[in-house]
């Protein structure tokens, strides 16, 4: 894995920025309670609002399969009803003095004992094979001798295969509501049809007796929309229903809106004739279950919500002040650390400059005295111009290389602001690499890739300064490589920051030499071919642009140099020039 040695800027304090301080930590105080109600608060009240509707959608399909329920459990009730009577009336057939012309006597018999077994029977008639009735006992007296022939619900009985009919309530002959059930016993003389009337109030009585459910009321209504049993307080027999449930699925709820209001009905159609069995329930009774937990689940959530807020609120203010008192404390603690740094950073570069100062000195004061023993004639030495011009030239080297570290030394330790001007970091490369560096790299077998971004934008940097430290970069890369290698130069822009990575393969560094990299004086080179001030002068330019230098190497597989710099736009003219 390759070595990563990131340096920044640093700012150390002078003081303990006690007030600066406090400033963050309660920026930081506030981050806490932000994200911790986030990480709690947040997905409670979201669990809770699921939950909530989860529950509230069961408990509401849970009312409607309730009064669905109801509904067919009063439909299969109103289809055993109406299947008595109709066993009723046939077993009549069986009656041993029955006979196709009853006399009044015997219909009278026959009404009272059928009133024996409901009292919702209002009268009985007997016809013959002409549709003519007969026979007749009830309190419609008129109706004997009366021709139904025409009458539907007797077409409909003679067509029926099941030799039995039950009516929809109509007015008839009689002008009153009341429904007909009608048996049919083929002989061979013919049908014997034999037909009893039923009072709807009757029906409707018993009806109540098996809905006693709180809130609901129940009615049977026709396919067409007619009432055929109702409360008398939502309409009557014969009126026209402001509902008729769907005929597929022969049973379910549904929630309907009127004035305003939600009715819960559930429905169910008969099998022993086309009614349609319809229970209702005000929503606030039928879900009543329903608002009193939404009520309480509401109310246990936001009491939940207050408990983890006063918790969350009191264990961040104790978390933060015991982290401020922790702080300050580290505050005072790293400023002596730094001011001990301080001296110890200060005696090791006076160390590195009365080490580079001096070797220079050394050389001009043996050179010195070299001269003054060649002009004392007693040592015989050589005297000539041209070897005291030879020493003196030395001397002269030393001197500019001695001229050379102290300038560098005044460039590091001198904080200059950047100059920043407009420039395209791609043609400033460009122009590093080009011309003399581009020919010494050619004669030393260097290949240099160039991989820029074309997408570069211009930015406001300091040229001659970054200048200086993509060619120390540079320059560093060829002297690790030697001879034949490459040098990859890449551009690239993430949208915030330029980067400009140059990468070598070169001897590249150990990690004892990676962690001293931008220290003073300090060089892989052999003596007396770096100055050691060159990655420290470049780090100090890129981070006085509020950049940074990033480096990855490993032993033998080369070196790759990062500088990173955050974007500055050049600034547009207000006048749009």
């Amino acid at each position: 894995m390759a070595l990563d040695g990131r340096r920044r800027s640093e700012h150390p304090l002078a003081s303990p920025g006690i007030d600066a301080a406090r400033v963050d930590f309660r920026r930081l105080r506030r981050r806490l309670r932000i994200g911790l109600a986030i990480a709690f608060v947040f997905p409670l009240v979201v669990l809770s609002a699921y939950f909530h509707y989860q529950f509230s959608f069961t408990l509401a399909e849970s009312g409607k399969l309730h009064l669905a329920a109801l509904a067919e459990s009063q439909r299969s009730t109103v289809d055993l009803f109406l299947q008595e009577r109709v066993v009723n009336l046939f077993s009549l057939f069986r009656r041993p003095d029955l006979t196709r012309d009853p006399s009044q006597e015997q219909m009278e018999r026959y009404l009272e004992h059928l009133r024996g077994i409901t009292d919702s029977f209002v009268d009985l008639g007997f016809f013959d094979t002409r549709g003519v009735q007969v026979g007749y006992a009830g309190p419609y007296a008129e109706l004997r001798n009366r021709d139904y022939s025409g009458e539907p619900w007797l077409r409909a009985l003679l067509e029926s295969p099941d030799n039995y009919y039950i009516s929809d309530i109509y007015l008839g002959f009689r002008r009153k509501p009341h429904f007909t059930i009608a048996v049919n016993q083929p002989t061979d003389e013919g049908p014997f049809v034999v037909r009893a009337t039923l009072d709807p109030d009757k029906l409707y009585a018993f009806l109540e007796t098996v809905s006693r459910e709180k809130g609901a009321d129940s009615s049977i209504v026709s396919r067409n929309g007619e009432y055929q049993v109702v409360d008398p307080a939502r309409g009557e027999p014969l009126g026209t229903s402001n509902l008729v449930p769907p005929e597929t699925p022969p049973s379910g709820a549904l929630e309907v809106a009127a004035n305003g209001d939600v009715t819960l009905v559930g429905y169910a159609w008969l099998r022993e004739t086309p009614w349609a069995l319809v229970a209702r329930q005000p929503q606030s009774i039928a879900y009543a279950e329903m608002f009193r937990a939404r009520r309480v689940i509401l109310f246990g959530t936001a009491v939940l919500v207050v408990v983890l807020v006063a918790i969350m609120w009191t264990a961040t203010d104790r978390l933060v002040a015991r982290t401020e008192t922790t702080e300050e404390s580290r505050d005072r603690l790293q400023f002596q650390l730094l001011h001990a740094a301080k001296l110890a950073t200060a005696g090791e570069l006076a160390g590195g400059v009365a080490h580079e100062i001096n070797n220079p000195l050394q050389v001009v004061l043996a050179e010195s005295g070299l001269i003054r023993d060649m002009l004392d004639p007693q040592f015989g030495l050589d005297a000539s111009p041209e070897k005291i011009r030879e020493h003196l030239d030395h001397i002269d080297g030393v001197v500019a290389r001695a001229k050379t570290i102290t300038g560098e030394l005044l460039r590091f330790v001198r904080r200059e602001e950047p100059q920043r001007t407009s420039c395209r970091i791609n043609e400033l490369l460009d122009d590093v690499l080009g011309g003399v560096k581009a020919r010494q790299f050619e004669v030393a077998n260097i290949e240099i890739v160039r991989d820029f971004d074309p997408e570069m934008p211009e930015a406001m940097l300091d040229l001659h300064q970054l200048r200086q430290v993509f060619l120390n970069i540079i320059n560093n890369a060829g002297d690790a490589i030697g001879e034949s290698g490459t040098i990859t130069v890449q551009t690239r822009f993430d949208g915030e920051r330029i980067r400009v990575t140059v990468s070598d393969t070169g001897c590249g560094m150990t990690p004892e030499q990676l962690e001293r990299v931008f220290m003073p004086f300090f060089t892989t080179k052999e003596t007396g071919k770096g100055t050691g001030l060159g990655l420290s002068i470049s780090l100090r330019i890129v981070e006085l642009m509020d950049g940074w230098i990033d480096v990855r190497s490993l032993p033998g597989t080369g070196s790759s140099f990062t500088v990173v710099i955050p974007l500055k736009p050049p600034e547009t003219s207000t006048d749009g020039r």
